[in-house]
């Protein structure tokens, strides 16, 4: 039985596809979990601050957040983020600690195992 996506952003949609894909042929749990938090509802949608990064994450740790991330907090470890959003604050605080704002598209690519990788909500 294929589960119908709800989702309205053909973006979204096509990058929720392309995870499963990946999780089939790669073998990787990980994407097959992340599209599943990306299909949930709009209310349900991640969104985490940067003071929970430097809390959780360790330096030169890759965080995956399936949501939006946002710029309470500060960053003093170098920590490269994957998410679906950044504001533009969070992703210029993250860059000035030395770390790297990843999309979701970009870690698949280059990580296609999904190894060392950190999923944060």
């Amino acid at each position: 039985m294929v589960k119908k996506v709800v989702k309205t952003n053909p973006n979204l949609i096509e990058l929720i596809n392309k995870l499963y894909e990946q999780s089939r042929n790669e073998d990787a749990a990980i994407w097959k979990d992340v599209a599943q938090r990306l299909e949930r509802s709009n209310r349900r949608t991640a969104e985490v601050n940067l003071s929970d990064i430097a809390r959780y994450a360790e330096a030169d740790e890759t965080v995956l957040v399936p949501g939006k991330v946002l710029s309470n907090g500060d960053l003093e470890n170098k920590v490269d983020v994957v998410a679906l959003k950044f504001s533009a604050k969070a992703q210029e605080k993250i860059e000035s600690a030395g770390g790297e704002c990843i999309s979701i598209e970009e870690i698949m690519e280059s990580n296609p195992k999904g190894s060392n990788i950190r999923i944060m909500e």
